[in-house]
Order: structure tokens, then sequence, then C-alpha cells
């Protein structure tokens, strides 16, 4: 018999709440994190603006030692899974510390790095004696999940999703095999991405992916609207405590939802683009409940994927109308990148602290600065809009889908 699989900590760091808890008041308040870009100077590129971090000072958070050793994506890793743990109250102390793992998702893990690096290299005039000793451990995109584990003493699983805007709902649905398999007692699991560099800024520009709106920051991100234009970048990191059932009960620790179903898929169809009738999603979709013993009817809340993309959006709400075959939609939807912003590497894991929170609080979040729905997209009636809709949530659904077709859809239950 498999081990059933609770949540027992959150931790998060967005631009609208440097905490789980904040992070969630943002999203109840509608609150938008999207401001003009201030790592760099974005006035050369077509889209200037963005969702970063609000007052995040690192040294605040992390020791000397941590920032000089880590990249920016692994700080944000530590200030969130820190979060998570003291959350959770779990630690290697209570258990063996082979049986508490770390799997860590990110999409572009170490770029900071990266470029940093190669601008010094190639200003010293290519002296090789200017390569940082911690160049290589900073830029590799595992070192999270590693970094994670060394300042825990977690010596259980360890390794790092790469599904680009999928990677942290991979690394959740991981944590959910490997303990329901027998494998873990407890893991923690998350991402994390700090995507605002120029290079990297300038390659979302070049594929024309990013919302041009640069006049009004604020209302750019506008999932399902007529007028969306694109995704509005976002950074920062989302971890959650994943335990056995049997464990976290033993410890009287508090649970604020089972994980009870997941699933990955390909749509082998398009580099950037998700298919356009949603046949990955579906299937991805159809899986993660038939593995929770769940339809679609039994579904309260979906947090979808919903970046504000033209395409995007439609594929989406496409495969869910396919899943329905006719059937009245009993569940409601929202887009909290309309606040947010797209987290890549980091957005499966706060959407799905978000879905959990909808959970605890009977409450779905709104997607704001939707003011006219596209009518090319099916199911529209299901988007919850304007204001925050008090419904009781037994079962939540989130979304992440990632360039190269990548699916990962996982369900949380009330417990």
């Amino acid at each position: 018999m498999s081990e059933r699989v609770v949540i027992t900590g959150m931790g998060a760091l967005t631009p609208i709440g440097n905490t789980a808890p904040d992070f969630w008041a943002g999203l109840k308040n509608g609150t938008s994190g999207a401001r003009k870009v201030t790592h760099f100077d974005a006035e050369p590129f077509r889209t200037q603006i963005g969702c970063e971090l609000k007052d995040f000072v690192a040294s605040e958070k992390l020791d000397r030692a941590s920032i000089k050793k880590s990249d920016l994506y692994t700080q944000y890793a530590l200030v969130a899974s820190d979060e998570a743990i003291a959350d959770s109250g779990i630690s290697s102390e209570q258990i063996s510390p082979f049986d508490i793992g770390v799997i860590w998702g990110s999409g572009q893990g170490g770029m900071p790095t990266f470029e940093k690096q190669h601008k010094e290299y190639l200003e010293s005039g290519k002296n090789p004696k200017y390569f940082n000793p911690y160049f290589m451990p900073k830029f590799l995109v595992n070192m999270a999940s590693g970094v994670i584990s060394m300042r825990n003493n977690f010596m259980g699983v360890n390794f790092t999703t790469v599904s680009a805007c999928a990677s942290a709902t991979s690394a959740i649905i991981e944590a959910f095999n490997y303990i329901r398999w027998g494998k873990a007692k407890a893991i923690v699991a998350g991402g994390s991405d700090a995507p605002f560099i120029e290079t990297s800024f300038g390659g979302f520009c070049a594929l024309k992916a990013m919302s041009t709106q640069n006049d009004s920051p604020e209302t750019a991100s506008k999932p399902y609207d007529k007028n969306r234009d694109g995704f509005v970048m976002g950074e920062g990191a989302g971890a959650l405590v994943l335990e056995s059932y049997s464990h976290a009960k033993a410890r009287g620790a508090k649970i604020y939802a089972e994980v009870v179903g997941g699933a990955m898929t390909a749509d082998a169809y398009h580099l950037t683009a998700s298919h356009p009738e949603g046949l990955g999603a579906e299937r991805a979709t159809v899986l993660a409940l038939e593995e929770a013993g769940l339809t679609l009817a039994d579904v309260d809340y979906i947090n979808t994927h919903a970046t504000s993309t033209p395409v995007g959006d439609v594929s989406e709400m496409k495969a869910l109308e396919k899943i329905l075959n006719g059937a009245k939609p009993n569940f409601h939807i929202s887009a909290t990148k309309s606040m947010t912003g797209h987290l890549l590497g980091a957005t499966g894991a706060i959407e799905a602290i978000a879905s959990i929170f909808s959970i605890q609080d009977n409450l779905i979040p709104q997607t704001i600065n939707t003011e006219e729905l596209d009518e090319s997209i099916p199911l529209t009636e299901t988007v919850v809009t304007k204001s925050n809709l008090e419904k009781e949530v037994n079962v939540a659904v989130s979304n992440t889908f990632g360039f190269g077709g990548h699916n990962a859809v996982v369900a949380f239950k009330k417990i």
C-alpha cells in the first residue's frame, strides 16, 4: 500500500509578498507586482516592465558566506525553503537525515552568475585569472537543491528538475512519488529563478513573448482578456514540505492539505508554443485526476497556467473543455500570474501554495486586469474576475506548462 502524502510547510518569496502568508494576502488584496524593471537599464528593450521582488535584502536573511558562494536563484531558494522548513517543524534531528530529501526545480539556474562572469572575463581582456573559483558551483542548475540539503543536513534523495516553467511542479510531483513509494519520509520541493538579467530578458523580448504595455505595468498581465499581449516576467521562489501522512500525524505536525495526484506529459509539438488543442495538457489533467480517484466534476478550483499570451490561454481552456465533454463545469478558475507575473521555474511552487491556501480559506483569488473576456476562449464563465470568490474548496488543481512542451498538473485535497 502506498503512503499518503501531505503538505506540512510552505515558504514563498514573490513580487507581491516575501513570505507565504504575505504572498497569500497580496493575492487576496488583488495586488499587482509589476513595475518598471530596476535590475538593469531596460530602456533599449521592447519590454521594460517586470514583477521584481520588493524590499528583498539577501543579507537580512542569509550570512555573508552563503551569499558569496551562491547565485541569486539559490539565495531565493534558501530563503523560501528556510521558511517552509521552519513552518513544518521538520528536522534531521527527529528522524534519520537519510529519510529527508530535497527536489528543487529551476528553469535557468545560475544565469546571473554566468552573465556576470562572462562580462568580467571579456572586460579583463580575456584573462583566465578573472574566473571566480565559485563560478561553477554558483552557476550549476542543481546547486540550489544541494545547498538546501547541506544547510539542513538532509541526506535523502536530492536532485533538480528542469522542465522550463513546469520545473517546480515537476519537483512537487517527484517528491509526491518518492514519499508514497516509501523512499522518503519528507522532502522539501519547490523552485526558484532569478531571470532579471539582460541576456534572459533580451531573449524573451526577441521571442516577442512578453507584454509591451510599458506605460501601464500594473495592468499589463491580463489573462483571458481580449487585449492581452504577452506575459510579464517575475522572479522569486516557492517551497513546500511534503511528508508522509503517517509521519506527520505521529509527530503532531499541522497539515495544510493532501497531495492526491500528479502527472506530466509532453505536447511533442513546438519549441515554445503549447499545442493549439491542448492535447498534452488534457492528458496530464486526466491522469492526475485518475490517480487521485477524482474527476473534473470533483474539482472546485483550478489555478491555471494562464500566462496572458494570445495562444497559451486558449489551449489550456480547450483542454478543460474536452475533458468536460459537454458537461457543465463545477469548478472556478483564476490566474494568479495576473498579480505575480510569471516566475518561470518557480511558478509551479507558488501557484501550488496559492491552491493550498485556497483550500484552507475556502476562497478563490480573483484574476485582476481582465476587463473584457476574449470570446474566442471557451469556459470563460468559470474565470473569477473583479473580486475574490468565497466558495467551499475541497479539491484544487494547479497547472503549469513550459517551453519544450512540458506539462505538469498536481491535485490537492482538503484533509
